[in-house]
């Protein structure tokens, strides 16, 4: 079972954000985890994980405007030539908390990637595409090509992530659903 020291210093609700971090670890054994949600510096957005003490940080731009366009790696490679490139492909992030969860789904699967016992390196854009399906699945965010197109989920999702991390799996509770029924939030209630 997993327990979250947390501090949020954004305006965000903490009750909703809170929820949104268990849902994502549920099923995963990662013992305690420090969580710190905080506005950046001037990036847009930025994420940390620090394996030894299993810390977590999500920096958020208090200058973002939503909807926010943000560019993902989670394309298949392609070849030209002797070179190879990842198209960038787009989620349209609704509010702040979409942006908050997909950070931390990031960081905590590269957290994960660790307690399975993997290889660390170079997982950015597996880190991307579990944080990308998280979202797709949990909120319907959308996912496009550089010409504004949707993207279908087989051009993007064709790795068994949670295979790959097995091994960081709760035993003790059943496997976390990939369908999720839409998480609604009543702003009267946060």
């Amino acid at each position: 079972m997993s327990r979250i020291d947390f501090h949020n210093s954004t305006n965000l609700a903490d009750a909703r954000l809170l929820t949104h971090i268990r849902d994502g670890m549920a099923g995963w054994a990662v013992g305690t985890v420090t969580i710190r949600i905080r506005f950046s510096r001037g990036a847009d957005f930025s994420g940390s994980c620090y394996y030894t003490d299993r810390r977590i940080f999500v920096n958020l731009g208090r200058h973002l405007v939503y909807p926010y366009a943000m560019n993902t790696c989670i394309a298949r490679a392609k070849t030209v030539g002797r070179h190879w490139y990842k198209p960038l492909y787009t989620l349209e992030l609704t509010d702040a908390y979409h942006l908050v969860v997909f950070v931390f789904m990031h960081e905590l699967y590269h957290l994960l990637v660790k307690r399975a016992r993997r290889n660390t390196r170079q997982k950015e854009s597996m880190c991307d595409r579990f944080a990308t399906r998280y979202l797709v699945d949990r909120f319907g965010v959308g996912v496009h090509a550089p010409n504004g197109l949707p993207v279908a989920r087989e051009m993007w999702d064709f790795q068994d992530l949670d295979g790959f991390v097995d091994g960081a799996r709760d035993r003790r509770v059943s496997r976390p659903s990939r369908a999720f029924a839409p998480l609604l939030w009543d702003a009267a209630s946060v």
